[in-house]
């Protein structure tokens, strides 16, 4: 009887193994994006010298590069400002740690603009197919990227046929760097003030114009002094255009191209290390000063 109960037991178990389906073989897991070494020659670009401010300051040597793609009146606006000597002696009168650093008013109160009229908003510009766009992360219903070195979000493309102008909505992003215009609580008074990042402050977005990003100098961004008001502050000792400088005395300037191979493999690192917490602001673009 025992002998019986085991064969019976034996056959079952070989029935139900051959029902089994096979075990499925194991899939690897994807390889980590490695960082990208060195950039190459291949991997910079020369900012054009029109749209590149040299700040110097009381805590050193600022580059803010504009980008009239995205507000082309704001950016005329401060390179003429820029060219009439408006921001020369300026003083940063209002500096939050962690937040931004703001100057260019007359006054140094946050008072005060220049003769000009105010501007009107530019807190969105319109992306088209010949807007040089480059996405770091598709999300669906948007899409994240860069336009030269300012970090930019936007609807997705695939809307563009359904609009009048072919074009989609985009924004910049409030990124450690990123250069924008100081208003009154009216959408339409921005006029000479402006402010540069510490820090990333995403509630900004849509709600200032952001026009340009410090592609070199950040630190000294960081190193102004803080107050509201500051007492005793740091200043813009001078501010000029580079296409303006004299031949002798003109840094030369290069920054990474975020259309290149390097970028784009530290993107993906990037990505692949900061998980679900990524953020454009957390990839690098290595710029050059000589």
């Amino acid at each position: 009887m025992i002998r019986t109960c085991l064969l019976a037991a034996s056959v079952l178990a070989l029935a139900a193994a051959a029902a089994a389906p096979e075990a499925a073989p194991a899939v690897p897991a994807a390889a980590t994006p490695a960082a990208p070494g060195e950039p190459t020659a291949a991997d910079w670009r020369t900012p054009d010298p029109e749209n590149v401010m040299v700040i110097d300051t009381t805590k050193g040597r600022i580059l803010l590069e504009l980008y009239p793609e995205v507000a082309p009146n704001h950016v005329a606006r401060y390179r003429e400002l820029t060219r009439t000597g408006l921001y020369d002696g300026r003083a940063f009168f209002r500096v939050i740690d962690k937040f931004m650093a703001q100057t260019g008013d007359p006054k140094d109160t946050g008072e005060g603009g220049s003769d000009k009229p105010d501007l009107a908003a530019e807190f969105t510009f319109r992306r088209g197919t010949q807007t040089p766009f480059v996405m770091v992360q598709d999300q669906t219903v948007a899409e994240v990227g860069f336009i030269g070195a300012l970090p930019v979000k936007s609807q997705s493309a695939m809307l563009m046929p359904m609009t009048a102008d072919g074009k989609i909505s985009a924004w910049g992003l409030y990124c450690p760097g990123v250069a924008g215009a100081a208003r009154a609580e009216q959408p339409d008074t921005a006029n000479s003030q402006f402010f540069l990042m510490r820090q990333t402050y995403p509630s900004l977005e849509k709600r200032y114009t952001a026009f340009g990003r410090v592609i070199s100098g950040l630190e000294a961004v960081r190193a102004i002094k803080a107050g509201e008001p500051v007492v005793d502050p740091d200043k813009m000792v001078k501010a000029q255009m580079l296409a303006d400088m004299p031949a002798a005395t003109r840094p030369k300037v290069r920054v990474v191209d975020t259309r290149s191979a390097w970028f784009k493999a530290e993107a993906a690192a990037t990505q692949a290390r900061m998980g679900a917490d990524f953020s454009p602001c957390d990839i690098r673009i290595p710029a050059e000063v000589k």
